[in-house]
């Protein structure tokens, strides 16, 4: 295992990276403002089944793999940032049921769905993994163990500060008057529509 003080500074740069948002976030907030904060824990949860997915190959040494793959991961790359823009469009096209109780809150399967999508349509991270964690890897020990376990340890770390994030804008939203709603759905509409342009015009 890495010593304390790599340890340490790993964990800083995980929280480091989490804090700033991304598209994973965008997508947790919006779900959260229309749905409550139970929609974006379950984008939350959709996410961590991404990133375990994410860390198992890398722990299986398929980067290199994925690397040779970019034009594949090209295309899921920009199917995952159509469909953050169809969800932010019809957010916007909403028309303000949320604030009347007359909302249908959709299946929590596909909430899982979505963060499980918007994570995978963004395979730099996968690669970012490849380049981060390695740098933190013992040499003296096992580099599969220790690749899994620096990985949990992001994933949990991400796990907290996603739920933050969800609690708050689910908590803003059970706020808003029924003249704000309409507003509130247009600004997570936004936020996903961005979160899509985000992955479309990103360079891997």
């Amino acid at each position: 295992m890495p010593e304390t003080a790599a340890l340490f500074s790993y964990i800083a740069a995980c929280i480091l990276i989490v804090v700033v948002p991304g598209p994973s976030v965008t997508v947790i907030v919006a779900n959260s403002m229309r749905h409550g904060a139970r929609a974006g824990l379950l984008n939350v949860a959709g996410t961590q089944l991404g990133l375990a997915l994410m860390i198992g190959v890398l722990a299986c040494g398929l980067s290199a793999v994925v690397s040779a793959m970019a034009s594949v991961f090209d295309i899921l790359r920009l199917l995952g940032a159509a469909y953050l823009v169809w969800l932010g469009i019809r957010m916007w096209r909403s028309d303000g049921s949320l604030g009347t109780g007359e909302s249908t809150p959709a299946a929590g399967n596909s909430f899982v769905l979505q963060g499980f999508v918007v994570i995978w349509s963004n395979p730099k991270a996968l690669l970012f993994f490849g380049a981060f964690i390695p740098q933190f890897i013992d040499p003296a020990g096992g580099a599969v163990a220790q690749t899994v376990f620096l990985g949990a340890i992001f994933m949990a770390v991400a796990t907290v500060f996603d739920s933050l994030y969800a609690f708050a804008a689910g908590g803003a939203g059970a706020r808003l008057t029924r003249a704000r709603v309409r507003l509130a759905e247009r600004i997570s509409g936004t936020f996903l529509i961005g979160g899509g342009l985000w992955l479309a015009f990103a360079r891997r």
